[in-house]
């Protein structure tokens, strides 16, 4: 026996009833599932479809889909990173390295002020009110995406729900800039590696929230060479 069309859907379903929410993930497990069908039925065809998907699910053992699940998220964690470092490796040569030796000595003069406390206040407040402003933009824009186009790929939902973690790294660094401010004019040196740590992580909550949204669509189809096919 051979999978057909109608068959294929009911293993995309499938997926679904699983718990498996992203359409690349559903598509690789669906191949996995229709090879292992078939190999079934060479040794066993008298079997009907639902048996014989039934056995070839136990090959993914007691924990289902998860475990693939798992391997692929991490896989797929590790390629926006790459998207990520790419992205930043372009401000650390030239013309963008102008910019960021800026953004670093603005933030050791302000830092060396006598106003440095309120400067940190300041800075908080900002940056708390713009990382979440961005993520909930970013969140809503994903949540639009899906629905119009009924699919969800598991790269776009990093590109467009990771970069709201920034927003953390950034409370992080703050805070821990306001347990230190009482002994930024002490240290010279605290306050060259703060100035710098802040603008590295400046730049990566600008990658994150607004450059890689932005490049998405290319981003995807470099990513799923099927991508651009399933959105026309």
């Amino acid at each position: 026996m051979q999978l057909n069309e109608s068959h294929i859907e009911s293993l995309y379903q499938f997926t679904r009833d699983h718990f498996v929410e992203y359409y690349d993930l559903q598509t690789e497990l669906v191949d996995h599932l229709a090879n292992s069908i078939e190999a079934v039925w060479e040794e066993e065809p008298n079997l009907s479809f639902i048996e014989a998907r039934e056995k070839a699910f136990k090959e993914f053992g007691i924990y289902g889909f998860n475990d693939v699940v798992i391997h692929r998220e991490r896989a797929m964690t590790k390629r926006y990173f790459k998207y990520l470092w790419r992205e930043l490796k372009q401000w650390f040569s030239f013309p963008k390295i102008i910019i960021t030796l800026a953004l670093s000595i603005c933030f050791y003069t302000l830092l060396s002020s006598k106003f440095s406390e309120y400067f940190i206040y300041i800075f908080y407040g900002i940056l708390a009110v713009w990382c979440t402003y961005k993520s909930f933009i970013l969140n809503r824009d994903f949540k639009k995406k899906s629905k119009a186009s009924k699919q969800k790929w598991l790269l776009e939902a990093l590109i467009f729900k990771q970069a709201g973690g920034f927003g953390m790294v950034f409370i992080y660094y703050t805070i821990n800039l306001l347990s230190h401010s009482k002994s930024l004019h002490q240290t010279e040196y605290l306050v060259i590696v703060v100035s710098v740590l802040l603008s590295v992580t400046c730049l990566l909550a600008y990658i994150s929230l607004e450059l890689i949204p932005e490049k998405s669509e290319g981003l995807l189809e470099e990513t799923y060479p099927e991508y651009h096919l399933k959105i026309t």
